[in-house]
This record gives C-alpha cells, sequence and structure tokens, in this order.
C-alpha cells in the first residue's frame, strides 16, 4: 500500500477486495456525519458513487462509526470482500483521517473532482490499516499577507492539508506589507491597509519592482467560511494579528497607532519591499484599546469551540525593531512608569497585557519564541521558528511548544542548488532534509517532551507571488512533512527514505489530479523557473540547533 504518510500498521491485501459501484451502500452511525457529507460529496463526486444510504449489514458497503478503545484521532480501516468496507475512529476526527487512507487506496483518480468515465471498475483492496498520529498539532502556516491568497486558494489548501492528514492552518493575517481581515470598527483597515502601490519583486536586495498595486482582504463572512470549511474537514484555524512589530500596514491606515513622537506616521504607506520595518507600534493606552476592538472581533469569528486548537490565537510578537521606542519619550515614560528595565522588557509587557487579555476570555496566546524574553504566563505557547532553542527553554519552563524551526521547516527556502530554482532563498532544503527532520529536540525529558504539542511548516511569500509559486515551494515536501508529523518514525538517520520516494511516486499521481504545481523530483519545468530575479541563497548546512 503506497500511503502517504504512512501508517502504524498494515495487513497487506490478501484475497479479493471489496468492489465499489453506483450499488454501494454508506451507513454512518452518530458522530461521523462530517466525513459521511465528505465522503458524498468528494469521493462520490470523483468516482461517480452515489453511496446512498443503507444498513450496517449491507454487502460490500461501507460503514462509519466511533470505537471509544482507539485514541480521538486513530483510526482503523477494513476492507473484506462481502463484508464491506469499515471505519472505526477513535473520535469524528479518526474517522475522518480513515477516510483520506480510504481515497488514496481508490488510486489517483479519487482526487479529481469529476470521473473520467461513467463507470470505472473499483475496489478497495483487502486487508486493514491500524493507524493514529505521533503529533496533535500538525500545522502548515500559510502567510497571506506578503502576497494575498484569495478565499478560494485557502479553501484549496485545507483540502491539500486535510488530503495529508495536517490538521493546523495558521493563518498569517498582518504584516508591514498588508493586512488581511476585515475589522468592522476599523474600516480603513481595509480600506488603506490591505493594499499598497507597488511590491519588490525577489528579495530585498533586487532592483526590481512589480509596478501594480497589490492586495485584498477576507471579509468577515469569508472568515467565517474558512472556519467553517476547516472545521468539516477538522482542520483548526489558528490566526495571527502580528504585535508590536510587523505592524506598518496598520500604522499607515491608524498614524495614532505608531511613534508620532519619532517619525510622521502621517506619512507612512503600507510597505512595499521585504525585511523588518522599524515603524513599530506605540506602547500607550490608544494602541492597547485598538488591538483589544481588533481581537474582539477576531475572537467573534474565530470561535474556540471550532476544532482542537482552535482556543488559539497567534500575535507574532517576533522581529520587533526597538530604534523608535528608544528614541520616544513615550515609550521611555512607559518604562519608568512600569519600573521596567528597557526597551526589551516593554515588548514584554506589551505581549504580556494581551496574555492576559486573551486568557480572561478563555483563549490562549501563542507567539513566535522572542515572547519568552522577560517570562510568559502559564497558559501561553511558543513557536520556535529561529531554531530549537526557544522550544527547548520554553518546554523546560513547562510551556507548550509547536516546533518549526527556519533551517528545517520553512518551505520557502530553496529546495537545491542549482541556478534555475526560482528566486533562492535560504538554505538548500531537499525533500529527504525535510523528511529527516525530527521535531522533539534533544535534551528534553520524558515529561519536558510531553510540552512539544507538534510541529508545523511555513510558507513565506515573500517571493511567492502566487498560487502556483506556492505549490512549488510547498510540494512534495509538504509531504515528507507530513510523514514526520504523523508516522512514527525512527531516528532521522535510520529513516527508510527510499520507500518514501517510492510511495511518493504513486502520490505524484495524486498530487497530478489535485492540480498542485509541484517542483519535480528532476527539477523545476521552464515555466518554474524566475531567471534573473535576485534571491537571498545561504551557503552550506544549516545550523544544527
Amino acid at each position: 500500500m503506497e500511503l502517504i504518510p504512512a501508517p502504524r500498521a498494515v495487513e497487506e491485501p490478501t484475497g479479493p477486495g471489496v468492489p465499489l459501484g453506483p450499488g454501494t451502500t454508506l451507513w454512518a452511525a452518530a458522530g461521523t456525519e462530517r466525513t459521511e457529507r465528505w465522503l458524498r460529496a468528494t469521493l462520490g463526486a470523483a468516482l461517480n458513487l452515489p453511496l446512498r444510504p443503507g444498513p450496517p449489514d449491507a454487502r460490500d458497503g461501507v460503514r462509519l462509526l466511533l470505537d471509544d478503545a482507539l485514541a480521538p484521532e486513530a483510526y482503523r480501516l477494513t476492507a473484506r470482500a462481502g463484508d464491506g468496507v469499515e471505519i472505526r475512529g477513535g473520535g469524528p476526527a479518526g474517522v475522518f483521517w480513515g477516510a483520506q487512507t480510504l481515497r488514496q487506496l481508490l488510486g489517483a483518480d479519487a482526487f479529481r473532482r469529476a470521473p473520467l468515465c461513467p463507470a470505472a471498475a473499483l475496489s478497495v483492496p483487502a486487508g486493514a490499516v491500524e493507524d493514529a498520529p505521533r503529533f496533535r498539532w500538525r500545522g502548515l502556516l500559510l502567510d497571506v499577507a506578503r502576497h494575498f491568497m484569495p478565499k478560494e486558494g485557502v479553501l484549496r489548501y485545507l483540502d491539500l492539508m486535510a488530503a495529508h492528514k495536517l490538521n493546523v492552518l495558521h493563518l498569517h493575517l498582518t504584516d508591514d506589507q498588508g493586512w488581511r481581515i476585515e475589522i468592522r470598527r476599523y474600516p480603513k483597515l481595509t480600506e488603506i491597509a490591505s493594499w499598497r502601490s507597488r511590491t519588490k519583486f525577489g528579495h530585498r536586495a533586487s532592483p526590481l519592482w512589480d509596478e501594480k498595486p497589490h492586495g485584498g482582504y477576507y471579509t468577515q463572512d469569508d472568515i467565517r467560511e474558512i472556519v467553517a470549511y476547516a472545521a468539516e474537514r477538522h482542520i483548526s484555524v489558528v490566526p495571527e494579528i502580528d504585535v508590536p512589530g510587523h505592524s506598518q500596514a496598520a500604522i499607515a491606515a491608524y498614524p495614532e497607532l505608531g511613534n508620532t513622537d519619532v517619525v510622521d506616521t502621517a506619512a507612512l504607506s503600507v510597505w512595499d519591499t521585504w525585511g523588518i520595518s522599524s515603524n513599530v507600534l506605540a506602547p500607550t493606552d490608544t494602541t492597547l484599546r485598538f488591538y483589544e476592538g481588533v481581537f474582539e472581533e477576531v475572537l467573534e469569528l474565530f470561535p474556540a469551540d471550532a476544532a482542537e486548537f482552535s482556543a488559539f490565537v497567534h500575535v507574532g510578537g517576533d522581529e520587533c525593531r526597538k530604534e523608535q521606542w528608544t528614541e520616544s519619550v513615550t515609550a521611555k515614560t512607559r518604562i519608568a512608569d512600569l519600573g521596567l528595565t528597557d526597551e526589551d522588557a516593554l515588548q514584554s509587557w506589551f505581549i504580556g497585557h494581551f496574555d492576559a487579555w486573551l486568557a480572561a476570555r478563555g483563549r490562549r496566546l501563542i507567539g513566535w519564541d522572542e515572547i519568552l524574553e522577560g517570562g510568559l504566563a502559564p497558559g501561553a505557547a511558543v513557536a520556535s521558528w529561529r531554531g530549537y532553542a526557544g522550544g527547548v527553554a520554553a518546554a523546560r519552563a513547562g510551556h507548550d511548544v509547536v516546533m518549526c524551526p527556519e533551517q528545517y521547516v520553512y518551505l520557502d527556502h530553496r529546495q537545491a542548488p542549482g541556478d534555475d530554482e526560482p528566486v533562492p532563498i535560504g538554505f538548500v532544503r531537499t525533500l529527504e532534509d525535510v523528511y529527516r527532520f525530527e521535531p522533539v529536540p534533544a535534551g528534553l525529558t520524558e515529561e519536558e517532551a510531553r510540552h512539544v504539542l507538534g510541529t508545523q511548516a511555513n510558507v513565506w511569500t515573500e517571493v511567492l507571488e502566487d498560487s502556483a509559486r506556492v505549490d512549488y515551494q510547498a510540494f512534495p515536501r509538504l509531504a515528507a512533512f507530513a510523514e514526520v508529523a504523523w508516522s512514527p518514525l525512527p531516528a532521522p538517520a535510520d529513516r527508510d527514505y527510499a520507500d518514501f520516494e517510492r510511495r511518493m511516486s504513486a502520490h505524484y499521481r495524486r498530487l497530478d489530479a489535485l492540480g498542485v504545481a509541484y517542483r519535480p523530483p528532476t527539477g523545476p519545468r521552464p515555466w518554474q523557473r524566475r531567471p534573473g530575479v535576485p534571491g537571498r541563497p545561504i551557503e552550506g548546512p544549516p545550523p544544527s540547533r
């Protein structure tokens, strides 16, 4: 069975499989309704299977049911001729992941949106698959702030995530270069902050510009649709509203949010280049009240009960430049009034304010590992991006951790050293490199390691101008990452990469059916290259910690 991610145990096919056709019925026990809907709408549409309701004992029918002897996301899929196909899940999510495995067993055509012929002969191989994930948090970050991804693109990526058993979409909604979510009490965030007049093409040192305006945002109903679509697929959507850095777009819309005693914030526009802007939020009550208003609407749009990790709200907290605070009388006065030591402590106070604010509303703050500086409230979690060190420090301090170290799982980094890689950024991270990534840092005790909720691959879009570029950078490496996040793999050096490559030969056909513009194993296709567009390649192996 050429399954990705690899399951825990497989009983290889023996004897005839289970035939599926127009007369195949589907019986769904209470609690499995989401998977029932998905099977009819997706698998049924792809393979011309009506999957009409039928009794649980129908010959060669499909059955969905819950089994509390299994862990919540675990499943057992069995196929026996005459007995049919049964998917048992420890919870509704487990049943859904079992249905994803069933789809893979039915071949690449099961990943299309309509049947290739009216009555293809279908059969589920006889046997059994027993499976459960290694990590609870199996995430993907999509940066829709630098280059906007329209709603349909986000929904498509939720389907791609579900196909790979990923269950957390981290949506990076705000940055210096754009604000992507409608906040009704602050309309200028979409009138002004959601678009920029032009865009740097390539790395920030590039002399090239795309001179047309770029922008877009999600209406509140768009966000509700995205969250609901994700929940149907047992995926949590974690919104990121970046504070106090990466905020020039918001300041351009509302200049009072910036350090007005240092710079003329009314003259600022949404940033049109890349890097880290020095225009950060002012540490004032005006700023706090403004963002409390933002978060009030965000909490309504991202309800805490939508999926397992939907109580989390990401506040960024990374790369906050302090030059303006150092020069600001307002910031210095705030530091003195609070009895703080310096500007770093001021940032910690800023994050701590929203930590307490969110906790009071039953939500959990998560931020990049810089938020550790100055201390965190017990319920806050850390996304460790600057290597492993932040994750180690957080876990040892009793905080939950999501591991997403830049040098391993930033998928905007280049995939090969060749000159034809489009806009080469960062270290070379091949498909095999990602497959050998280990999320749990070395040196943690068993108790500390339990704080590692899981792992996440990040797709930053400074040099990814459209969905085809996102596809190219994400795939096929996201398939390798999904196996790392799901499967109980051995130590990195002992992983059977040759077997993964063998299974990928079948998986490429699935990605073709899904229309994914992945990087072929032989290198980029001519139209995937970006000749003459400067990047920022880093030579040599990445740091190990």
